[in-house]
């Protein structure tokens, strides 16, 4: 299989066990993944804007916790 239509033609053909087993490995792998180029952008200074961004709003009286906004207080 080389070509992403062939792979979802696969995919399509999958019984039901054997797609969630793969739903359950894209999941994994698509996080493994995000958390690989978060720490690199971190690593990086990537997010060093964003960070000090974030601490200028929470000296401003701009932000609030994160429990309030979702509801959890």
């Amino acid at each position: 299989m080389s070509s992403v239509a062939e792979i979802e033609e696969a995919i399509a053909r999958l019984p039901r066990q054997e797609f969630v087993r793969l739903e359950r490995w894209f999941v994994a792998e698509r996080n493994r993944k995000w958390d690989a180029q978060l720490g690199e952008d971190s690593g990086s200074g990537a997010l060093d804007l964003l960070l000090r961004e974030a601490e200028e709003d929470a000296k401003r009286g701009k932000s609030r916790p994160a429990d309030e906004i979702l509801g959890q207080s």
